[in-house]
């Protein structure tokens, strides 16, 4: 769950950057919406989860796994949009010029590279056995 978090607060951050970098808007086509963006998204951190989730049922998962995670929301982020854009105006064109968009401006990137940082950190969660922080008075009874 905290690597999906922050796979996300990262993609938004990261996205947020890029915008204010280039002075663009990520999917810069007028009247297109909300839509594409948000469920774009919204299937790249549900595709993240499930094969963060897949991995680390695994008893000791392995960090080249981060790889296909990463790709995998990059690539169904893309999808995503592609189909969105694609039903939302019924344009072949425009839902392709979209999709290259994202990947020339640098925008599949950054999700590519959130979700190599995020899944690397839930791996290493998962691997360390982290446990979540107690107070000093919480650890008498382990003396």
């Amino acid at each position: 769950m905290f690597a999906t978090i922050g796979f996300f607060a990262l993609a938004v951050f990261g996205l947020g950057a890029l915008s204010v970098a280039t002075d663009t808007d990520i999917i810069a086509v007028p009247n297109l919406g909300q839509a594409p963006g948000a469920i774009g998204m919204l299937v790249a951190v549900i595709s993240f989860a499930l094969m963060l989730f897949s991995t680390l049922r695994r008893p000791q998962p392995s960090y080249v796994a981060t790889i296909a995670i990463a790709l995998l929301a990059g690539i169904l982020h893309l999808v995503a949009v592609w189909m969105t854009v694609l039903f939302g105006t019924g344009s072949f064109v425009l839902a392709t010029a979209v999709a290259g968009d994202l990947v020339r401006g640098g925008a599949s990137a950054i999700l590519v590279l959130a979700g190599l940082l995020a899944g690397w950190g839930g791996i290493a969660l998962r691997r360390t056995r982290a446990e979540h922080p107690r107070w000093p008075w919480e650890r008498d009874d382990e003396e």
